[in-house]
């Protein structure tokens, strides 16, 4: 039997996924679905599967769940959460611009920038709380071998390769700007899914985890490049974005009192660490289109 399920594509930075509102349609097995609509030839094609519905809280509006490309269920995702402010507010589902979001790594709050006319919602700014550094059911401590894969990496007496968990886990290596000869920090895509998969696998993660490379280009301005958890090389990652800037103020690349810009493949985001010790995110949400899919039930 099948089903017909109505679905939006959204993304951030590039970071696309499907949106599915949970509240009119009901998704039985995400974990199947978020496989074969993520498929970028035989699907949809997406990171993975977005799931928007009620709150299991009274201290939250609306509850996201989140499944990468290969069926796994998220933690978090920095991006989501701002198309999921877009979407609520302009399909008229809110007429709140501070929205609190349920996720599996805490309530986010969701701070709506809307364009002039107010019907659009230009950008978001994300409360992702605070980052840790010290988590050690997801990282064992010991810090991977990263001297056989050839990288241009920073002085490793100075700046370290860097843990650190926004509600998922993150590995930040940063490579040396002065060995760096293009925008894509000379990494192929082929040698970042090598790298990105082996590092993500590595037996210092027992959970898995997130991988950015990361270079300081600028002022403040880092260029990254990420492979996620679940999904494999991404155009962005929210998240990671904030692992990223973290990472960098803790090794002292940037610095903590000025916003911190993180360039991605799809795009830059701008992120805060503020003085209450939270991360702030800031970036777009778009939508790319809208659609029915056949659900097999």
């Amino acid at each position: 039997m099948t089903k017909t399920i109505k679905f939006t594509k959204m993304h951030g930075a590039g970071n696309d996924y499907i949106y599915v509102n949970t509240l009119a349609y009901d998704i039985s097995d995400p974990n199947a679905a978020a496989i074969a609509w993520s498929h970028r030839h035989t699907g949809i094609g997406s990171d993975g599967l977005v799931l928007i519905g009620k709150p299991t809280t009274e201290e939250a509006d609306y509850r996201m769940r989140i499944f990468n490309a290969d069926g796994s269920e998220a933690m978090m995702c920095g991006n989501a959460s701002r198309c999921i402010g877009k979407y609520l507010y302009e399909k008229g589902l809110t007429k709140k611009t501070n929205i609190r979001l349920q996720t599996a790594s805490g309530i986010k709050i969701l701070n709506l920038h809307l364009t002039a006319d107010k019907q659009y919602v230009a950008s978001v700014t994300v409360d992702m709380l605070e980052p840790h550094m010290d988590v050690p059911d997801q990282f064992t401590g010991t810090i991977p071998d990263l001297s056989t894969y050839n990288l241009p990496l920073a002085d490793s007496k100075q700046i370290r390769p860097t843990f650190v968990s926004m509600g998922n886990p993150h590995f930040v290596v940063f490579l040396d700007k002065d060995k760096i000869k293009s925008k894509t920090l000379s990494l192929t895509d082929e040698e970042l899914t090598t790298i990105g998969k082996e590092l993500e696998h590595n037996a210092a993660f027992p959970e898995r985890c997130n991988i950015e490379f990361a270079c300081l280009t600028a002022d403040n301005h880092l260029r990254t490049r990420v492979w996620e958890r679940g999904s494999g090389i991404t155009m962005a990652c929210g998240t990671g974005a904030c692992a990223t800037a973290t990472a960098a103020i803790m090794n002292h690349l940037a610095d903590q009192s000025k916003p911190v810009e993180i360039e991605m493949d799809g795009g830059t985001l701008t992120i805060e660490w503020r003085n209450d010790n939270h991360i702030y995110m800031s970036g777009p949400a778009e939508f790319a289109y809208e659609g029915e899919i056949l659900l097999q039930q």
